[in-house]
């Protein structure tokens, strides 16, 4: 404590915003990593075709803990390195706000990088794929074919409008979604 005391009340007042804001980094850092801060809303399985991220978020309670903890830390090395105060204060205000900007920027496109896991029929259209159960002739019958869509290998239902059943183990392209979820292929050669 005898180092405490030999301080400036400039330089006490960066330790204790640096001690406080440390901790409160360590504590959001750590509740981050075992999920206790999840913004989960529960399993939805909805189609949404409008983006609704985050976006870029700036003002948030872990940037601004971030922009403490730096100001403190790079305000003491300022300090240390024989700075003034109002060079000391510049340094530390830069280097939070680019602490916070980088923060902001990860926590963004972290976000982009996230998938719902909504199967969109109309992606399956012009996908080739293989019939897992025989689909009938001029859409006498339901079969299932094997496609993959979405970085997914699925199972789905189809009807075809060839003349020919569709047996298992043909190559087929899917040529049309109908509104209930169905898809119509055709062989391919």
């Amino acid at each position: 404590m005898e180092w405490f005391q030999e301080l400036t009340s400039f330089q006490k007042t960066y330790w204790i915003i640096t001690g406080i804001s440390t901790l409160m980094f360590l504590f959001v850092l750590i509740t981050t990593i075992i999920g206790v801060d999840s913004d989960d809303i529960g399993d939805v399985d909805a189609e949404i075709d409008v983006d609704t991220g985050a976006g870029f978020q700036f003002f948030t309670l872990k940037n601004l803990v971030a922009f403490f903890a730096i100001f403190g830390w790079s305000g003491i090395a300022s300090m240390d390195a024989g700075n003034s105060k109002m060079v000391t204060i510049f340094i530390s205000i830069v280097c939070g706000l680019a602490m916070m900007f980088v923060m902001a920027a990860l926590f963004y496109y972290i976000s982009k990088l996230t998938s719902s896991g909504t199967l969109k029929m109309k992606n399956a259209l012009n996908s080739i794929g293989e019939v897992y159960l025989t689909v009938g002739a001029n859409r006498s019958s339901t079969g299932k074919i094997q496609i993959k869509i979405q970085g997914a290998l699925r199972e789905l239902e189809a009807l075809t409008d060839h003349n020919e059943d569709l047996k298992q183990g043909k190559i087929i392209k899917v040529v049309e979604v109908t509104n209930n979820g169905l898809l119509i292929i055709e062989p391919q050669n």
